[in-house]
């Protein structure tokens, strides 16, 4: 595999670093951690201790000051290994501190973001409500301002990092008005402890088991007004701005579960004997390899691209959607490929090709759905 131009001396180092925790730290606590729906708090703050929160966040605010392709690389190593734990990081990342450093007070953003960068703590960003996802204008929550408090009522779900009991806190979604019919959308911190405020962990998940996905309620609870995250009004547009950014760090998981299918595969297929000899020496497992090879090539290069152009202050928000949809639908075809290869094998527990196989499905409805985003693809081209 040739060298992807994007890449540095400093990036090639941070990949080898993530790869070498994620083999030694996380790969042999995956499976146990995903059968048993653990959250790890403990793995957490190893991966605080290694720099992997606040990885974009300047030194004087506790974060590592790097570029955005490095956090990528980040989430995608350990996402060749475990799902889950990438998850936990990009959801700190880009849903947890990026909104809070871009639209947050320098009082909101010295108050939070140094404990975030730590690993010690968690935080939440809350959009999807029963009724409201895709349709992101669908929130039902709802804040009015009473003096100098907001008084929220409402409930958000499938949120993560969430519930566990290192959850700091929501970055959450409410309806605070109306415009001419039309809902107005504000941005609202919420601490955990605040009361009316109550959360509950989510059981019961195909994919990332050992991630923490919560409900959260609120119940007339009352924040102070200076909890407002950017300008009343500019929810909407606050939270689809982080989900931009968010789609590159979806798209990492996918391009490193994908690369843990292939070295998975390739590694079985080399083993594997049948009629006499490796079935990676059959034309039909060979070529499937090849094409795992040619989507991953693609999917890096696509994804890189985006973060490329994000860091150089280029428009990325296209290209994001592009790598965010790609990479989530050949992670979903090199997984099954995977699995073909694996026979019956993969199908068992704790083989890491039966995670791989669950984990990938979360990739096509996270943070846009696939259908939202040819949505979002055909409105840069003028449909």
């Amino acid at each position: 595999m040739t060298q992807s131009p994007f890449l540095t001396q400093a990036h090639e180092e941070l990949r080898l670093k993530v790869r070498n925790f994620a083999e030694k730290e996380i790969k042999p606590l995956a499976g146990e951690l995903d059968e048993n729906e653990i959250f790890s708090e403990e793995l957490t703050a190893k991966m605080g201790e290694m720099g992997f929160f606040g990885i974009q966040v300047p030194e004087e605010l506790g974060g590592q000051g790097l570029d955005t392709l490095s956090y990528i690389i980040i989430v995608e190593e350990l996402a060749r290994v475990d799902s889950s734990q990438a998850a936990t990081v990009a959801a700190v990342n880009s849903l947890g501190i990026a909104p809070i450093l871009k639209y947050g007070t320098e009082e909101q953003k010295k108050k939070y973001i140094p404990g975030l960068c730590t690993g010690r703590k968690t935080w939440a960003f809350g959009l999807t409500e029963e009724n409201a996802g895709s349709d992101a204008m669908g929130s039902e929550t709802t804040a009015r301002l009473e003096g100098d408090h907001w008084i929220i009522n409402g409930a958000k779900t499938h949120i993560t990092n969430s519930a566990s009991s290192i959850a700091g806190g929501v970055t959450l979604q409410a309806v605070t008005g109306n415009n001419k019919g039309k809902k107005r959308l504000s941005a609202i911190i919420v601490e955990k402890g605040t009361p009316g405020f109550a959360s509950e962990p989510t059981k019961g998940k195909m994919m990332w088991r050992a991630s923490d996905t919560g409900r959260l309620y609120f119940n007339d609870c009352k924040v102070p007004a200076g909890n407002l995250l950017g300008e009343e009004g500019q929810g909407g547009r606050i939270m689809l701005n982080t989900l931009d950014a968010g789609r590159l760090s979806i798209a990492a998981i996918g391009l490193g579960l994908s690369e843990g299918v292939l070295e998975a595969s390739l590694q079985h297929a080399k083993e594997r004997v049948q009629f006499g000899k490796p079935i990676s020496k059959f034309q039909a497992v060979g070529f499937k390899l090849a094409d795992m090879d040619v989507k991953i090539e693609l999917a890096k290069n696509t994804l890189y691209n985006a973060c490329w152009r994000k860091d150089n202050n280029m428009q990325f928000a296209r290209e994001a959607a592009i790598s965010k949809l790609y990479t989530s639908e050949i992670a979903r075809e090199i997984a099954d490929e995977g699995l073909q290869i694996h026979g019956a094998k993969g199908f068992f527990k704790p083989h890491p090709m039966e995670r791989f196989y669950r984990d990938q499905r979360l990739l096509q409805i996270g943070e846009g759905t696939s259908e939202i985003l040819r949505l979002v693809i055909s409105r840069y081209l003028g449909v």
